[in-house]
Parts: C-alpha cells; sequence; structure tokens
C-alpha cells in the first residue's frame, strides 16, 4: 500500500492506493493527485485526480485495482450577524448564530443600541449567554458606525438582519466591503412582492419597486461579487418577540372567539425560524452556489388562516370559535386586528431546494405544541390582556362574548 498525505492551512488530503502486485515494476502511478486550497478562511478547496498512462504486463493480474479515499476539513467561517433590536425578525439572527456555532463557525452578533436597554431583557436577547457559551460574541452598537464598533476585526460573511432600506444597510456593505468581506447575506423580505393572482410568490416575481428592502437588493448586486438575499415571511420558534401563534392563544385560552378577517380561507406561511437559519447556514458552506441568488426563506407548505386557528386550538387541547368579518365594512383597520395579511400571501422556497440542496424541518401541528408549551411554562395564558379591538368588532357583529 502507498499512501500519500497532503496538508495545507485549511485542508487534509490522504490518498491510498492499492494493487495485488504491489512490487510490479511494470504498473506505473495510477493517478496523479493536484491540490489547491485558497489561503485562510476559505471553506473551498479543489481537487483534481487526473488518470495517468497505465501499464500492465503480461503477468499483472487483471484484478489489480486502486482504490482512492480523501477527506477534506475545510476552514470554517468567521461570520458577523448585525441583528435587529425588536421586530420578528431579530430571533433569525440568534437561532441562525447558534447554528453557525455548532457547525464550528466563529460568530460574532453585533446587535443595535445598548446591552443595558430594556429591550435586551426580551427574549431572544435574555438568552444571548446561549451564543456565547457556545464560543460566540455579542457586542452593541450602531450599525452606521460599524467600522468604529468592531475596528481591527476581519470576518469572511456578513449578514445584515436589521435594515430595511438603503440609509439603514449601506454603511454595513461598504465597510463590509472595505475589510475584504468575501460574502454579504441580506435579509429582504417577501412582503416586498406584488400582489399576483398566481399564488404562492416565487423568486423572480415582480416586487414593488419603491420598496426599501429592494434598493438594498440593487446596492448588494452592484457592489459585492458574492451576495444573497432572502426573503421570509411570518415565523414561529422559540425566542420570537413578535406576536404569531401568541395572539391566537391569547383567545383560545380565555375562551374568546378568534376574530379572522375575510373568508378565513385566505393562504399564509408560517415557518419555524430553524428552518430559516438553516437556509442561511447552507449559503454560508456553498457561497458558489448561493452567489446571486434571491431565496424566499420560508416553509414548504401553506396554511389557511382559519386552519391556523384551528391548529393552535388543537395544540392547546381546547375548542375554538372562528368569527369572520369585512374589515372595510365595519371601518376596521384590518392590519391592527390581526396579525396576518388578510389576504393570500403565500411563498415558496424554490430556488433554496433547487440551488442549495436544502429541505425544511417545519411541522405545523408538531411546532405549534412545542409553542404552547412554552405560553403556558412563562405564564402568558393567566395574564391579563385587554381585547378593546376584538370587543369593538364583535360589538358591531353583535356577537356576544361570555368570559
Amino acid at each position: 500500500m502507498n499512501t500519500a498525505v497532503a496538508s495545507t492551512s485549511s485542508s487534509i488530503l490522504s490518498f491510498s492506493s492499492l494493487s495485488s502486485s504491489p512490487s510490479s515494476s511494470s504498473l506505473s502511478p495510477l493517478v496523479r493527485l493536484s491540490f489547491s486550497s485558497s489561503p485562510r478562511h476559505s471553506l473551498s478547496s479543489s481537487l483534481s485526480i487526473s488518470p495517468s498512462f497505465i501499464a500492465l504486463s503480461s503477468k499483472t493480474p487483471k484484478r489489480a485495482a486502486s482504490s482512492l479515499s480523501f477527506t477534506i476539513k475545510a476552514e470554517k467561517k468567521n461570520v458577523l450577524v448585525v441583528n435587529a433590536n425588536s421586530g420578528g425578525h431579530a430571533v433569525i439572527g440568534f437561532y441562525f448564530a447558534k447554528e453557525l456555532l455548532a457547525s464550528g463557525h466563529s460568530v460574532t452578533v453585533l446587535t443595535v443600541g445598548e446591552e443595558a436597554s430594556d429591550k435586551m431583557k426580551k427574549p431572544p436577547f435574555n438568552r444571548f449567554s446561549e451564543i456565547v457559551s457556545g464560543g460566540g460574541k455579542t457586542v452593541w452598537g450602531d450599525p452606521a458606525d460599524i467600522g468604529k464598533v468592531l475596528e481591527g476585526a476581519a470576518f469572511d460573511v456578513v449578514l445584515d438582519n436589521n435594515g430595511k432600506d438603503l440609509d439603514a444597510v449601506r454603511p454595513v456593505i461598504d465597510w463590509s466591503k472595505s475589510i475584504g468581506v468575501k460574502q454579504f447575506l441580506f435579509i429582504s423580505s417577501a412582503g416586498i412582492y406584488k400582489q399576483t393572482d398566481e399564488p404562492p410568490h416565487i423568486e423572480g416575481d415582480a416586487v414593488n419597486g419603491d420598496a426599501g428592502h429592494v434598493g438594498v437588493e440593487k446596492y448588494l448586486s452592484e457592489t459585492f461579487d458574492n451576495w444573497s438575499s432572502f426573503r421570509p415571511q411570518y415565523m414561529i420558534g422559540s425566542g420570537n418577540n413578535k406576536d404569531c401563534e401568541e395572539w391566537f392563544f391569547d383567545r383560545i385560552v380565555r375562551g374568546r372567539p378568534v376574530l379572522i378577517p375575510g373568508s378565513g380561507m385566505q393562504l399564509s406561511n408560517i415557518s419555524h425560524v430553524r428552518d430559516l437559519s438553516s437556509m442561511l447556514t447552507a449559503a454560508v458552506e456553498k457561497p458558489d452556489a448561493a452567489k446571486g441568488n434571491i431565496f424566499n426563506c420560508v416553509s414548504d407548505r401553506a396554511v389557511t388562516l382559519d386552519g391556523m386557528a384551528k391548529l393552535c386550538a388543537k395544540a392547546a387541547g381546547l375548542p375554538v370559535e372562528i368569527v369572520h368579518y369585512d374589515p372595510k365594512a365595519l371601518g376596521v383597520d384590518a392590519r391592527k386586528a390581526f396579525p396576518f395579511r388578510s389576504m393570500h400571501f403565500y411563498a415558496e422556497p424554490r430556488a433554496a431546494k433547487a440551488i442549495l440542496g436544502w429541505s425544511g424541518t417545519s411541522n405545523l401541528p408538531e411546532d405549534l405544541k412545542e409553542r404552547y408549551e412554552e405560553y403556558v411554562k412563562i405564564g402568558r395564558d393567566k395574564k391579563e390582556i385587554k381585547f378593546e379591538l376584538d370587543d369593538k368588532i364583535l360589538a358591531a357583529l353583535k356577537v356576544p362574548v361570555t368570559v
């Protein structure tokens, strides 16, 4: 057996050749290897194995063979997450950081604002110790001054999970470019798609040109060679500080009607945040595939608005009364009365499946059971909540409420 081992700062290659006639002088080397690796923090390496001439004597058994085995250990990435300090997207950065750390990458999370602010007492920020205990770093500051906040730092990948327009994101993009960041990821929104008569939304569908996220995507495409944009919808998961499933639980556990605008048959997409983070991680680990692409960062199944209410009730083990209403007829702003859009708002993750080989794990019925257990654990089912807008709608509909 002949064994050759080649190693670089970022990779390890082992090669073995087996032959039933190892001492035969008539057997030339069967393969020629050339190995190249980009320096330091690159996760990508290249390996070429090309056949050489093979001269077998008549005495060489036909079963003479060679076997090749190799292992490439690529150096992990150093990733910066610029994270929002409020809203539904904040939890994405939290899950993403934890998944990267679990995969062996280095992570720094820069959260907007100050560590001592009251916002940091809420989820997911009050769980940032999980990032630190996993080997990550957490810092706070203003992304507009990112060069001062992170002076001297170097990163391979930057994710902006904060800005919603170019004014907010441009400083991060420009700074990243200036320090040699190789890959830039941006959390956009599926909300930028124009309303369609042919749901679901897929990558490439028309978007609202005046949306702030669109301006960021355009600037990124002009500035970075390797960039990707991710468009999430609604999400659930531990640590989310924006009501989604909680809105339904609040009413179901108190025996109140669940008020749904329209027919209740409108389709939406509600993903567990772990699917969003796994898609982002796939982009980090497959940068060449992700390069220059837009991904709907969603699960692969839709749910009706009525269906969401019923699934939440099932998770709680309680009955549910659904009441439909016409917001316009009642003069009600549905955006304030209901946590989701009152129209079809459903995207599919076709690009992530085809390009990244990604697959989702969201299982809404099971995920909601987990979420309900946490809902009860934190005592929200006992918390005093006012339903003033609900009561106004119910009064207009002349629907009695027994509580």
